[in-house]
């Protein structure tokens, strides 16, 4: 019996809060809030209607238009007028050949001699690497000479051959060297390892540019090669003469 009484006085004070807290919630609002806190029923999209697909009409030109052919915007290279064409095209890397010491310094004795007629307070001899004919293609200049004699500047230099053709290169005055139209002028003369060049400035922008092969004895080799040989035809001419 104590129990059930414990139990009842137990739900008696329960209920009794729980009136309290209502009564206080509604003298502060708080179940008008609650309700207000209730999510809101989604609002249904509308399906979206599919766009009508616009007839492509062709366009309306005059007749005069109509008969001229269809522009081409691709691109297309100029060669440069005075320019000799290269047909080497790229050279393969793999393929490099390098100078023995004993040519390379044949052809640079050359270069210096052939230096030593010019002026040289105005002219370079310049050694050909690997990196100035293949893969890179740039050439660096004497840091001295660059300071006493080029401009200050980057500037478009032009290199002469010795048959008076001339190429378009980009000299960079940070770098003292020339970049672009040099790989042109490399290829196009069949510039190799151990090649010696002799640089004359001829104007403020204008090299004159001599070239000493690394191997000039090919040439030698090959015309002897071609001679034919009439040795035979001395000896027959001798045999004749005693025979008569």
């Amino acid at each position: 019996m104590a129990t059930k009484e414990k139990e009842s006085s137990y739900e008696a004070l329960r209920r009794k809060r729980v009136e309290e807290n209502k009564k206080r919630m509604e003298e502060l609002n708080l179940t008008k809030l609650a309700q207000a806190l209730k999510p809101i029923s989604s609002v249904k999209k509308k399906p979206r209607t599919p766009r009508q697909a616009i007839a492509v009409l062709p366009v309306r030109r005059s007749s005069r238009v109509a008969e001229l052919p269809p522009p081409s915007y691709k691109e297309v290279l100029i060669e440069p007028l005075g320019r000799p064409r290269s047909n080497g095209g790229k050279r393969n890397l793999l393929n490099r050949v390098y100078a023995t010491d004993k040519d390379r310094q044949y052809a640079l004795e050359r270069a210096i001699e052939l230096q030593s007629g010019l002026d040289e307070t105005s002219s370079f001899v310049k050694p050909m690497l690997q990196s100035h004919v293949t893969g890179g293609f740039w050439l660096g200049l004497p840091q001295h000479f660059c300071k006493d004699h080029l401009p200050k500047y980057d500037e478009i230099m032009t290199l002469t051959d010795e048959d008076g053709n001339e190429w378009q290169t980009k000299y960079l005055d940070r770098k003292t060297g020339l970049s672009g139209g040099w790989k042109g002028f490399a290829v196009d003369h069949d510039l190799v390892d151990g090649d010696a060049l002799v640089f004359q400035l001829i104007k403020p922008t204008k090299f004159q540019v001599h070239i000493i092969r690394v191997n000039p004895h090919e040439d030698d080799t090959n015309d002897v090669s071609e001679t034919p040989d009439v040795s035979h035809l001395d000896n027959n001419a001798k045999r004749s003469r005693k025979r008569k």
